[in-house]
């Protein structure tokens, strides 16, 4: 197989992971992204009672974090993935036994949740595959109480481009882009941070990761 090819496919499998291969993305997605993930929950500073959307969770080994920030929180997840769907599903199953999580498939638009039904929300690593952010924006807004707030957490354009997948299907974003979107939105900026974390590549070598969460308010 060309490279090119199957760096195609892997830009394939991070959008939304399927079969054996996808399995085994998800794991990775979920490594690499936690110090994000934590990130954009620790922006978030939920409170007793909130109820929390999450854009995008993949298997959502993290959902353990999130739930000991407060006390009976309820999240919700929306995925494009039937397999990080279901595997998100699975792992947590104590959470939605519980009525304490409830997992949603949808296609990627129109999301199944009625006005004002959110308190935060938030999404980590899914803006570059956004088909019209506009549109994924005004639906995240039309769900969400006012005062409420939403936190997109990325890695920088600078940091992405070195990455070879990044080119098919990707589109890269800088903070002053994303503040741009927001301001182009329904939501009004709020604020951004950013940090620089050490991951492991595909390679087995250390590479220093830029990424920023820009929060956004209703």
């Amino acid at each position: 197989m060309a490279e090119s090819e199957e760096l195609q496919q892997l830009a394939a499998q991070l959008r939304k992971p399927e079969g054996a291969k996808g399995l085994e993305i998800g794991d990775m997605m979920n490594a690499t992204n936690i110090g994000m993930t934590k990130h954009a929950i620790a922006q978030m500073n939920l409170q007793d009672h909130e109820r929390v959307l999450e854009l995008g969770h993949g298997n959502c080994k993290h959902l353990q974090h999130l739930l000991s920030q407060a006390d009976n929180l309820e999240y919700h997840g929306l995925e494009m993935s039937e397999l990080m769907h279901q595997e998100a599903k699975q792992y947590n199953r104590a959470f939605t036994d519980g009525l304490q999580a409830h997992f949603h498939f949808y296609n990627g638009q129109k999301n199944p949740f009625p006005d004002q039904y959110f308190d935060k929300m938030f999404t980590v690593n899914t803006i570059y595959f956004w088909q019209d952010p506009l549109q994924v924006l005004a639906e995240l807004h039309r769900v969400l109480k006012p005062g409420g707030l939403l936190c997109i957490s990325f890695a920088m354009e600078n940091f992405m481009k070195q990455l070879p997948f990044t080119r098919f299907g990707f589109e890269l974003y800088d903070a002053e882009k994303v503040k741009q979107l927001i301001e182009m939105s329904l939501f009004s900026f709020s604020h951004t941070t950013r940090q620089t974390e050490t991951i492991m590549g595909k390679t087995g070598d250390r590479m220093e990761r830029e990424f920023a969460t820009v929060t956004a308010l209703k």
